[in-house]
């Protein structure tokens, strides 16, 4: 490892011709417009880039700058948000989009000191805004730039932001004194399409030359994989419906899923018959007990950290209970659309959708 410095010019010649073949046509790419590099890589977080495209340009059409954000409410920001998860992402979009138009008369701070003091943007996000908006000389280290460098050095720790100082003193030696916004994306790019995860393109890597995993034959087995031990969870959820209206409730502004919008309802208990948890969680949350309640649809969703599954139960209220304005809402089933719900709600959302079409 000690000699490969002088291999860095060679390095960085062939990951530039790689990338100048070879790299995809994106929307957030070769333009210098801050705001939009800036919510590309906060949607890239945790998200394929697939997956990110339609909900990006939706994003842009709905919010084409940091002053139309600012404006807009924290509902429409989440529904805007709505399917890719990590909803605190976007509220941090939202808080920190009306500090830089309040502060910043609109525009993104470039100092790094600045920019690293509004909400949501960590070590990752303000190196990537400032090298990709503004060519500063800061190394952006994403999961894919971070399993290429171990890859290149042959370390098999875990792919984790707490090993990141080992990398830096690393990446330096290849890190260009220009042009280094063209290099973040090159090894990004390299790491999303040939450095893969799993199974690895190592025959069209143009670096395999310099990689130690590669050479030792580890590279299926270096960053060492995550152990993911999903909480299973099962819930019960009213569909209550009256006048042609649906009864939703707001979560919590703090925890899981804050300030989304869900049908009422809760974890069934162990041991608890589906129909028992139906009851109990209906008294508990609207004082009221449930009748004539009829099994509807079963959905799954996982989450990061837990799986769950859905019972959803079409049923009435046997009095009319006092519910909480700033709360409880009785929403037609079009309006529902403009709500913003989790994953698992939407999918209920679609299956009554559907019904209603069939009907």
């Amino acid at each position: 490892m000690e000699n490969r410095p002088k291999y860095a010019a060679s390095f960085r010649k062939r990951l530039r011709a790689w990338y100048k073949t070879h790299s995809r046509k994106l929307p957030w790419r070769e333009i210098h417009d801050s705001y939009k590099i800036w919510i590309s890589e906060v949607m890239l977080q945790q998200t394929t880039v697939q997956a990110v495209l339609p909900y990006y340009r939706e994003w842009i059409k709905l919010f084409p700058d940091v002053k139309s954000l600012s404006q807009a409410t924290l509902q429409k920001v989440l529904k805007a948000w709505q399917g890719l998860g990590y909803y605190q992402r976007a509220k941090n979009l939202h808080r920190a989009s009306k500090i830089i138009t309040d502060k910043f008369g609109g525009k993104i701070p470039q100092n790094y000191e600045e920019m690293r003091k509004l909400p949501g943007f960590g070590p990752y996000t303000t190196a990537a805004v400032l090298s990709f908006a503004f060519n500063k000389s800061y190394p952006a280290l994403d999961a894919n730039v971070r399993r290429v460098l171990m890859r290149q050095l042959g370390e098999r720790y875990k792919l984790n932001p707490a090993n990141d100082k080992a990398l830096f003193e690393f990446f330096k030696f290849y890190f260009p004194p220009k042009e280094t916004s063209f290099f973040n994306q090159a090894l990004m790019e390299l790491g999303a399409l040939v450095c893969r995860p799993k199974n690895p393109l190592c025959f069209l890597c143009p670096i395999s030359q310099f990689c130690q995993a590669y050479e030792e034959g580890k590279q299926e087995v270096i960053p060492r994989p995550k152990n993911r031990n999903y909480r299973k969870i099962e819930a019960v959820v009213a569909i209550i419906r009256k006048n042609r209206k649906y009864l939703i409730q707001k979560r919590p502004s703090k925890g899981l899923l804050a300030d989304l919008w869900e049908f009422p309802g809760g974890k069934r208990k162990e041991g608890e018959k589906l129909e028992e948890a139906l009851h109990r969680e209906i008294k508990e949350e609207l004082s009221s007990e449930v009748k004539d309640e009829r099994f509807l649809t079963r959905v799954h969703h996982a989450y990061t950290q837990f799986q769950v599954t859905l019972y959803a139960y079409e049923c009435s209220l046997k009095n009319e209970t006092q519910l909480n304005k700033g709360r409880h809402r009785w929403v037609t089933l079009k309006a529902l659309r403009s709500y913003p719900v989790p994953s698992g709600s939407a999918k209920i959302v679609k299956f009554l959708e559907e019904r209603e079409k069939i009907r």
